[in-house]
């Protein structure tokens, strides 16, 4: 059995699964993996056995986690029949997965045992790397989470050659969570090299395959398209002038339980607000928002996307959590929504309708993944326009 990686990009399911069988992606031997763990460029990452409510986030750059974890503990405590995280207290949850990647660019795997063992052979142009983000739940439930990993002086980014644990920061912001063994906050992603598409390819691929729609579901004009290093997106402050145009948290509530699904009335977490006259609204600070892009967008089976904020240079405000889009994502005819997660730090944030909020950066596949996002795969998100978590009543 062979895998060659020639292309530049992100690694397709397919090849996810061909990792975790050689054992560059490993899980715990209690935790065997699942299935639904697998989504079209990703894996999602499961929280492991116990946690620990730490002083403060860090790097450890020079250290392991576990030092930094035994210098900075204030108690662990299992999480396998469930726990409540508190707001603003930071812990630290490590995994039930581990990497192994590839220190070379050539390897070979033994698989399975006895008569079925075979020898799987991973050759690459580049090295492999991997790269972590939120899940889009995650960011919905104002879940602050990095990933950590040993001897890194980077949140989220993992170096070709790294072998050993990864661990999750998690800071819940507005409600108290109860998390369990085997829920996945975040999701990882396994890069050969860098496939990310420049303006003028996202310019050509947009022509011929629409990327981006307007709010009629009309594909954006060129002469409309923002694009520098990546396709710039705005805020929709006024829906169809009238209903719900966001949320805002509400600041007493109780535990929310990531367990359950469809479970809670909005409204006892959440204020609505309503379309105005106003085309604008001065965000109070540290309050948590939701909202939603005011473009529609669709990701073709051969992309993955990415939002990343919109750098003004004031720091002053945070527009989303959670920002990776598998391959499928948004409906073929007009796209989907992008949901923003947002807050204003330390002063009062005027943001008007139409406002420029983030980029969205587009980056190729090493090949089409054998499944896409959807409802095939009862994607939790797919079609969306402003939408809550799923623990929330529809």
């Amino acid at each position: 059995m062979e895998l060659k990686i020639r292309k530049k990009g992100i690694l397709p399911v397919q090849d996810l699964k061909t990792l975790v069988s050689c054992g560059i992606i490993e899980s715990d031997a209690d935790y065997p993996f699942d299935s639904r763990q697998f989504q079209p460029n990703s894996v999602d990452l499961r929280l492991g056995k116990s946690a620990y409510r730490v002083r403060c986030g860090f790097l450890p750059e020079n250290d392991t986690v576990d030092y930094k974890i035994n210098k900075l503990c204030q108690h662990e405590f299992p999480i396998e029949q469930g726990a409540v995280l508190e707001p603003n207290c930071t812990y630290i949850i490590p995994l039930l997965e581990r990497l192994n990647l590839p220190g070379t660019n050539i390897g070979e795997y033994k698989i399975g045992s006895g008569k079925a063992q075979k020898t799987v052979r991973i050759e690459s142009e580049s090295r492999l790397s991997a790269r972590t983000n939120p899940k889009s739940t995650t960011g919905r439930l104002d879940i602050f989470t990095r990933l950590v990993t040993d001897y890194s002086h980077r949140f989220e980014e993992i170096a070709p050659g790294y072998s050993g644990p990864m661990y999750l920061e998690v800071v819940p912001k507005s409600f108290p969570i109860r998390v369990q063994t085997g829920q996945s906050l975040n999701q990882l992603r396994i890069r050969h090299g860098s496939g990310k598409l420049t303006d003028d390819e996202l310019l050509r691929t947009h022509a011929l395959s629409p990327l981006l729609f307007d709010e009629h579901n009309r594909p954006v004009s060129d002469k409309d398209l923002k694009v520098d290093n990546g396709m710039f997106m705005s805020v929709d402050l006024r829906g169809n002038g009238e209903g719900i145009i966001g949320y805002r948290a509400r600041k007493n509530r109780a535990v929310i339980d990531l367990n359950k699904i469809n479970h809670y009335s909005r409204f006892d977490f959440w204020e609505p607000i309503y379309a105005g006259h106003e085309d604008y609204m001065i965000l109070e600070p540290e309050a948590f928002y939701i909202f939603a892009s005011k473009e529609r967008c669709r990701i073709p089976d051969y992309l993955a996307g990415e939002m990343v904020p919109y750098d003004t240079g004031s720091g002053e405000l945070r527009t989303h959590y959670a920002g990776f889009f598998d391959s499928g994502f948004g409906s073929p005819e007009g796209g989907a929504r992008a949901v923003l997660e947002v807050r204003s730090h330390d002063v009062p944030f005027l943001v008007e309708d139409g406002q420029t909020f983030f980029s969205m950066l587009f980056e190729a596949n090493t090949d089409i993944p054998e499944f896409v996002y959807g409802d095939d795969i009862k994607s939790n998100y797919q079609g969306q326009d402003l939408k809550l978590s799923k623990h929330f009543k529809s």
